[in-house]
């Protein structure tokens, strides 16, 4: 297998077995000495661990082997990376902590996804995991009282002031803290447009839970709607990165779920097949250990099978070679089951317009329906050329 990456980055068989490796949720100490004893491209495999985002999990995994496998410059570019990535790690947290108790002083309620909490709740440590900016839920009705509250903390929103208060939805609420650059995304029940059907935010907030990171009681889904959310959220992008699939390997490895409760969570949302496409992957890829009778269901959807086939085509080249516009259409079809639901999925994903599909300057005066029509010619400008924008 060779894979072009971007920046020039060439991809072997050696690395690529390495990475997926590291990625599991129980690596192989043995296997892990047989592939560092082999030759490998060093540089490229650090770059292609950044591209997948899984370079903190691969560090933690090499960083105990000695100078007669790794090389001693190799290991300290990980410890680098390491320290680089924990200071930002410690910054967002701190960030976080301060955002929820003014939240909370204003009696704004909020939810943690991903990010630190999804990181602690996988690997144990809210600094493995990697991302770059924080993720939480509001109501929809509370988000015109979050952006004044955003605003008052130094940020400055993404997203027009004019257009929030005309109730347009984007994809997501961004808000940008120029001192420090750290991004912090609102999602609300109607941003979330890739759940097949709306997201039951009350039922989120009334089956809340709390995660403990450094001390503090993060507000946080539940562990099945949190292992609902990261499906479908791998299902959006294709899961064209290897840190979708290790978070949920992770994620039902460390975590004692409630399988009954995941199921019904799924119905809730219409997600059924992008969960049980999730568990496959991270089961045949990862060797996630799954429940006897939550295995023999997830095999038992001959489709989902073929998706996760096709996806491990696309995976090693980490979205730079993406699916082109019929094919990214099939999918999701496929994605959402049945003939009538999948194309009524993607009938409403072709005509929901985000900011994207806003003209500039008339985001709070141009109608709704006038962005929905110029969606699709949008999208076939950014995907149609095999894929890539």
């Amino acid at each position: 297998m060779t894979e072009t990456l971007p920046r020039g980055v060439e991809i072997l068989d050696a690395e690529w077995a390495l990475l997926l490796e590291c990625a599991k949720p129980q690596p192989d100490s043995q296997r892990l000495a047989e592939l560092l004893r082999g030759p490998l491209k060093w540089a490229s495999l650090i770059a292609f661990g950044e591209v997948h985002s899984v370079l903190g999990l691969t560090a933690s995994r090499l960083i105990h082997f000695d100078e007669s496998v790794i090389p001693e410059d190799i290991r300290e570019s990980l410890r680098v990376w390491r320290r680089a990535y924990t200071l930002f790690t410690m910054n967002l947290t701190a960030e976080m902590f301060r955002l929820f108790d003014s939240f909370a002083a204003a009696g704004v309620a909020a939810l943690v996804i991903k990010g630190p909490v999804l990181s602690a709740r996988c690997y144990g440590d809210p600094g493995l995991r990697q991302y770059g900016d924080l993720d939480l839920i509001v109501r929809d009705k509370d988000i015109q009282r979050s952006t004044e509250l955003m605003i008052s903390l130094g940020y400055e929103p993404a997203v027009p002031l004019k257009a929030i208060h005309a109730k347009k939805i984007p994809g997501e609420y961004v808000f940008r803290q120029s001192s420090t650059k750290l991004l912090v995304e609102f999602h609300t029940e109607l941003t979330f447009r890739y759940h097949p059907r709306p997201l039951p935010v009350e039922k989120l907030f009334e089956r809340q839970t709390r995660v403990n990171i450094d001390s503090h009681q993060v507000p946080a889904l539940s562990p099945e709607d949190e292992l609902i959310l990261i499906c479908i959220h791998g299902t959006k992008h294709f899961w064209e990165q290897l840190s979708y699939i290790a978070d949920v390997a992770a994620f039902v490895t460390r975590q004692e779920l409630d399988w009954a409760r995941v199921q019904s969570a799924a119905e809730e949302v219409g997600g059924e097949r992008m969960l049980y496409l999730g568990l496959r992957l991270a089961a045949d890829l990862l060797q996630a250990p799954l429940p006897e009778n939550v295995g023999a269901l997830v095999r038992s959807d001959r489709t989902v099978g073929r998706l996760a086939g096709q996806i491990l085509r696309w995976l090693p080249a980490a979205g730079s070679a993406p699916p082109g516009i019929f094919e990214r259409a099939m999918f999701r079809m496929r994605m959402r089951g049945g003939i009538l639901s999948g194309a009524a999925y993607l009938f409403r994903l072709s005509f929901s317009p985000t900011e994207e599909d806003w003209v500039e300057g008339a985001e709070n005066k141009r109608h709704w329906f006038l962005d929905a029509l110029g969606r699709p010619f949008r999208l076939a400008r950014k995907y149609g050329n095999d894929g890539k924008p």
